[in-house]
């Protein structure tokens, strides 16, 4: 397979996953997380993420069997002889981009955790303290709700 051919792989599957990491981040800012829609971009891009590194092993393998230098400069010059630089600079920078999203859903995913973390805290704070009579009235509490019912 040519390399202009596996830069196009490449550039397809970076395509995809940069629209699901799109799609991922609009659900965590949501309001209302869907977690079921959540965990199923979650898979998707564990499949798409485990076609990209094959590929990128295939690539890195062609390059090596070619006589190029491993890494990044070896990879240039292997683009530039087969007269794909240009593909080539589009690939690292569409991986560049996929990369900052990844990193921005991830801290999107650690302030959600953060969050929770503080909502359920407040909860168990506040049914330490209080609860509700029949009555409407607050009586005094010392117990922790069961949360795990």
């Amino acid at each position: 397979m040519s390399l202009a051919k596996l830069l196009m792989e490449q550039q397809q599957r970076l395509s995809e996953f940069t629209e699901l990491l799109m799609r991922e981040r609009a659900l965590l800012a949501s309001a209302n997380i869907e977690s079921e829609t959540l965990a199923e971009v979650a898979q998707r891009k564990q499949a798409l993420l485990a076609r990209l590194e094959a590929s990128e092993k295939l690539r890195q393998g062609v390059q090596h069997r070619l006589g190029y230098a491993d890494g990044a400069a070896g990879a240039h010059q292997a683009a530039l002889d087969a007269g794909c630089e240009e593909s080539w600079m589009q690939t690292l920078e569409m991986t560049r981009e996929a990369q900052r999203l990844n990193t921005l859903n991830g801290e999107l995913v650690t302030l959600r955790m953060e969050q929770n973390t503080r909502l359920l805290d407040f909860i168990h704070q506040a049914a330490e303290k209080t609860v509700y009579r029949a009555s409407g009235r607050v009586a005094a509490q010392t117990g922790r709700i069961n949360a795990s019912v």
